[in-house]
């Protein structure tokens, strides 16, 4: 079986790819692990930037469908010390430029904008090899083996496709996340609601922190962040877990120790890794990366859903600008991706520092004050 444009990966990336492709009367076929689109929860919010996600659903014919699913009050944000009091608060008015969306809906929303067929659901990718001239093959778990002419890796953090390019591996960058979910916060959980308010929410200290997004279902997504050498290993058991996540925050106010107790369902532990801050490669025949396979970095840029978008749309455009070039088309791609993803890179590295180093929460207060005088609607901060 030969497919011209394989995508290995259905997330963000591979699915703009995909969308833009089609746009262009140019076929593709996306590889995708899930066996289904609903095959499991998606995450949390993304804050879609008018300079990057948006211009890649622009460019996928997608912003009004974008638009009808943007969470109203989503960008408000507030910032608090371990004892719960509010340091920074900046409602929503609409005119920081970045909105917030379900990640679940907006995926969705690419999904649907394809023909069937284009998403292969349930394909495990065993083995992925170059068969020289620019060609490369896929075999898939159940043994069959697809040839493609143009391969591309929208495959994430622990990307299958990379290796055909670059040696780079991902790096524990120092800090774990603990994912906590509150569902129907204001009826079930209103002390957490009115903590974590109608947006973000950052509560930080030296080396530990709550981070929270009110969901657009009423629910709170709670991320419990802690800085140590190696993963977090807390026990297998959650009620011993979530002992143990406790006396992390033992000296903490009883808000944000409430959020970890009335958590519902297993708390799931999330290790933050990122490529090295300028990863790029040498011009490899017929194949690229997009999204995080070709620069994971940590979230504290809230660029990695917003350049997955851009990626995959301007590797599409540059594609269907040049059909019969293709080798000019990843070249001209890879040329505007590389410094455009280092300097988020950089962003993502210094940010993540500036929320958890040795004057947390106040470092972050000044920087966004700081930022609200200068540059107001451009803050580069996990969301």
């Amino acid at each position: 079986m030969t497919t011209e444009i394989a995508i290995v990966g259905g997330g963000l990336a591979g699915l703009t790819l995909a969308r833009v492709l089609h746009l262009h009367g140019i076929a593709s076929t996306v590889y995708e692990l899930d066996a289904s689109a609903d095959a499991r929860t998606q995450g949390g919010m993304l804050d879609i930037h008018e300079d990057t996600g948006q211009v890649g659903l622009r460019l996928a014919g997608l912003i009004d469908g974008f638009q009808a699913i943007i969470h109203p009050g989503g960008e408000a944000m507030r910032i608090l010390d371990k004892d719960a009091t509010v340091l920074f608060d900046q409602p929503d008015d609409g005119g920081r430029g970045r909105p917030e969306v379900d990640r679940g809906q907006l995926r969705r929303l690419l999904i649907d904008s394809l023909p069937a067929g284009v998403v292969r659901w349930g394909s495990r990718i065993s083995e992925v090899r170059s068969l020289g001239g620019g060609r490369h093959e896929i075999v898939l778990g159940d043994g069959t083996r697809v040839a493609t002419d143009l391969l591309i890796g929208a495959d994430g953090a622990w990307s299958r496709v990379r290796p055909l390019v670059s040696d780079a591996t991902p790096a524990y960058l120092g800090l774990s996340f603990v994912d906590l979910e509150l569902p129907e916060a204001d009826r079930r959980h209103p002390r957490a609601a009115a903590t974590v308010g109608g947006g973000m929410m950052f509560a930080l200290a030296p080396g530990r922190g709550f981070l929270a997004h009110k969901e657009t279902d009423g629910s709170l997504h709670v991320y419990a962040a802690l800085t140590t050498p190696q993963p977090w290993a807390p026990d297998t058991d959650p009620v011993r877990a979530k002992d143990e996540l406790l006396a992390e925050f033992a000296d903490w106010a009883p808000e944000f120790r409430a959020m970890v107790t009335d958590a519902e369902g297993v708390p799931t532990l999330r290790a933050i890794h990122a490529l090295p801050v300028g990863h790029r490669w040498d011009r490899t025949p017929g194949v690229t990366l997009v999204g995080d396979a070709a620069h994971l970095m940590s979230p504290f840029a809230g660029e990695g859903a917003n350049l997955a978008m851009l990626d995959g749309a301007e590797l599409g455009q540059a594609i269907a600008e040049r059909p019969d070039d293709l080798e000019a088309a990843l070249g001209a791609y890879e040329e505007k991706m590389f410094p455009r993803s280092a300097e988020s890179a950089g962003i993502a590295a210094a940010s993540l520092e500036l929320c958890f180093d040795g004057s947390a929460p106040h470092s972050l207060v000044n920087w966004f004050a700081e930022m609200t005088e200068t540059t107001a609607g451009t803050d580069p901060i996990f969301s």
